[in-house]
């Protein structure tokens, strides 16, 4: 099953999508969950699965406006070099345990939507990768149990501003400029994609492709990134984790590979699907 969320007529929703249509869930299930996030939370992802197949999908896609697949995360957990290409590219060194960083909310775009450039940079990269959606929180998550705990997948492009978030050890300001990551345009729900099903990631930059790996290849499997998580803070539904980007970054071309204003960037996920921003420079201004 596709979910996705969306603001239609100014209103705020969420459903499953079939084809080119959609199956409002928030008018079904409005009294027990008003959003995705709290939809999961309250165990109702196989409710909503038999509601859809019943249902009959009036609303069209091109009437809705996306909204990043949870656009209300309690915490947004990113995984670093966690492909080999990637770290050899960087220089560094592969690590025992993940590395990690975190993202706010505001600093993500939905489907469709344009990734903004700040006027602070030029250096504005791409990192697709493969977000996770938590469905069953817990602590102390066993890795054998890992797989037990996920909602399900979704494509991410973890937009960075390198110049910032190399002009200090912590990467925090780079990953978290207003509008630079993508999510989207829907999460798979775990019953379409086999736990440790290999899925190959592709990113692309102006139809170019600019980066392909599979997630065998990740260093750190997904089981190990919530166990490893889980350990320090609780995991809660709704959560999302964002797994590794693979080699090819645009920092690292020669020349680099800077996005700019009027780019198509896209990241697939062949169990997933395909999500696409354009790219367009911010206005300054003193007050958001």
């Amino acid at each position: 099953m596709k979910l996705i969320s969306y603001q239609h007529n100014g209103i705020d929703s969420y459903g499953a999508v079939t084809g080119e249509r959609i199956v409002d869930l928030r008018e079904v299930f409005a009294d027990r969950a008003t959003d995705l996030k709290t939809l999961i939370a309250a165990d109702l992802l196989t409710e909503a699965a038999a509601a859809a197949a019943k249902a009959t999908a009036t609303l069209p896609m091109s009437e809705v406006r996306l909204l990043p697949v949870i656009p209300n995360p309690g915490k947004i957990v990113c995984v670093g070099l966690n492909y080999g290409e990637h770290v050899r590219e960087t220089g560094r060194e592969i690590t025992e345990q993940p590395t990690l960083f975190l993202r706010v909310a505001e600093s993500q775009v939905a489907h469709g939507d344009d990734i903004v450039l700040p006027p602070e940079s030029t250096k504005l990269d791409y990192e697709g990768e493969i977000a996770v959606v938590i469905g069953r929180g817990g602590r102390r998550i066993a890795e054998a149990d890992a797989w037990n705990h996920i909602a399900g997948y979704a494509c991410y492009n973890d937009g960075s501003i390198r110049d910032w978030q190399t002009a200090t050890p912590q990467w925090t300001a780079g990953k978290n400029f207003w509008r630079t990551g993508g999510f989207g345009p829907w999460m798979v729900t775990r019953d379409d994609i086999k736990d440790n099903q290999v899925m190959t990631l592709v990113t692309r930059l102006n139809g170019q492709e600019m980066q392909r790996t599979t997630t065998d290849k990740l260093i750190h499997s997904i089981p190990r990134q919530i166990a490893h998580i889980s350990a320090f803070m609780p995991l809660a539904a709704g959560d999302v984790i964002v797994t590794g980007t693979p080699g090819g970054v645009g920092a690292k071309r020669t020349p680099p590979a800077w996005m700019k204003a009027g780019d198509i960037v896209e990241v697939e996920v062949d169990a997933i699907g395909v999500l696409r921003n354009g790219v367009r420079a911010e206005r300054l201004a003193v007050n958001i």
